[in-house]
């Protein structure tokens, strides 16, 4: 809801009103009330500390987190709102002594500590005993592949899930934290599993979701020609978020009657990148659009930046690369899709849309997703906001084919990368379909308090 609504109408906006934090239920034979137990959810985290994305995630379902809806003079403590959900129980598949932090929060919010998945999810009960499933499998040491993919184990834990709906005869919603597999495969087995078992399941980025400055919902079924998201970062994980904000952008385009899939994809580096623009591959008019909306760009030439920039000292620095990366995404109704990795000339994502207006004039809409920065890294606001909807509902805010889609994109790209930028055709993502939701469901509350000042 827009920045000027009560505190209530927002929450139900989200579709979070105040009566599921406290509800009540009826006894069994009806007369007296009882508080109503909130939903329990189980979490599984590959790791858990400072900044990590269970820290994010989790801890904001254990300690609330700020809304603010525009109403004046409230005090921090009424604009916190508090998940009407139970952390039930913690799995945390790697613990260091040093970083450690899942320990003592689960500890102070007497949540169980599970050795395994099955524990998480059946709470040493023997059958599952949880409402909904949180599986964040983002950081830790795991390996890097030739194709600079990170092995998170989503798959794995997604399994041990789906091993323990099998023994119990019943599912929960499920939500998978950023991409479902590095391996595009893998990431459609997940979700013909999935819908075979009728596994509410709901995965992706919180970049669709975050602020939007200055803001776009670029009506349903408007044509489009092309979509180019400008961005940072490393070369999967930033990667992946670009390729959500251009898929979430691309999905609500008259398609034609064609599927939202894709034909091919390529992946270019260093001077290639700039050749293709040259040759109208992609828009060196939408880019400047795009970067019209950045907080971040560089002053100068975006060749001579990218060219400068050198790698910082961080962990997974290797796959963060220090020259231009282009993914370019042949879609199979003809529009044209782009992101432009440009490390040295930009620290944010911005998206630029070649469409029409109202009228049916050609017109580029562009827009920056912001993502505030930590340690309160707000963009994680809206992404459990949605989880909250997830959870009650048990049906996605957006399908989860759109995660599914920008994955297999983000797959076929590095593997075009080591195959020397070659065009790689994809018969498996051109097929890959779904309905763009009417409201894509990025969040429009105020990001700070915004009483006045009175001097």
């Amino acid at each position: 809801m827009r920045s000027g609504s009560s505190r209530r109408t927002f929450l139900e906006g989200v579709g979070l009103a105040a009566g599921l934090a406290g509800g009540v239920a009826p006894r069994s034979g009806g007369g007296a009330q009882e508080p109503a137990r909130p939903p329990r959810i189980a979490a599984l985290a590959s790791t858990y500390f400072y900044l990590s994305h269970a820290y994010h995630i989790v801890g904001r379902f254990l300690d609330g987190f700020p809304v603010y809806d525009g109403g004046p003079g409230r005090s921090p403590e009424q604009n916190l709102h508090r998940p009407p959900f139970e952390i039930a129980s913690l799995f945390i598949e790697q613990v260091a002594d040093d970083t450690d932090l899942g320990r003592a929060k689960a500890a102070r919010h007497g949540v169980r500590l599970s050795p395994t998945i099955a524990d998480a999810l059946t709470l040493g009960t023997g059958g599952l005993a949880v409402d909904g499933v949180l599986l964040i499998a983002e950081h830790g040491d795991y390996p890097i592949n030739e194709k600079l993919q990170k092995l998170y184990p989503r798959g794995r834990y997604f399994r041990e899930v789906l091993d323990v709906f099998r023994t119990s005869g019943r599912v929960v919603p499920v939500f998978v934290d950023k991409h479902l597999s590095y391996r595009r495969d893998e990431a459609a087995e997940m979700v013909d599993q999935a819908e075979a078992m009728k596994v509410p399941l709901m995965a992706g980025s919180s970049l669709p979701i975050t602020w939007r400055r200055p803001e776009l919902e670029i009506p349903l079924r408007r044509p489009m020609s092309e979509v180019l998201v400008a961005s940072r970062g490393n070369l999967e994980i930033f990667g992946f978020h670009a390729l959500e904000v251009l898929q979430c952008m691309a999905e609500r385009r008259d398609r034609r009657g064609k599927p939202q899939g894709v034909a091919a994809v390529t992946c270019l580096e260093g001077d290639a990148v700039w050749e293709a623009g040259d040759k109208g591959v992609w828009s060196w008019e939408l880019l400047a659009q795009a970067l019209g909306r950045s907080n971040t760009v560089n002053p100068g030439d975006v060749r001579r930046n990218t060219q400068d920039f050198k790698r910082p000292g961080v962990r997974d620095a290797a796959t963060i690369l220090d020259r231009p990366v282009a993914f370019v995404v042949e879609y199979v109704d003809g529009l044209r899709g782009t992101v432009l990795i440009l490390n040295g000339h930009v620290d944010d994502t911005t998206v630029a849309v070649r469409t029409v207006d109202a009228q049916g004039r050609d017109t580029i809409a562009s827009t920056l997703t912001y993502l505030p920065a930590p340690p309160g890294a707000s963009f994680f606001n809206p992404l459990v906001l949605r989880i909250e909807d997830f959870f009650r509902e048990a049906a996605p805010p957006y399908p989860v084919r759109r995660t599914l889609l920008s994955g297999g994109i983000l797959d076929v790209a590095l593997e075009s990368r080591i195959q020397g930028s070659r065009r790689i055709d994809t018969p498996d993502l051109a097929g890959i379909d779904y309905e763009a939701p009417a409201d894509s469901g990025f969040i429009r509350s105020s990001l700070t308090d915004t009483t006045p000042n009175r001097l």
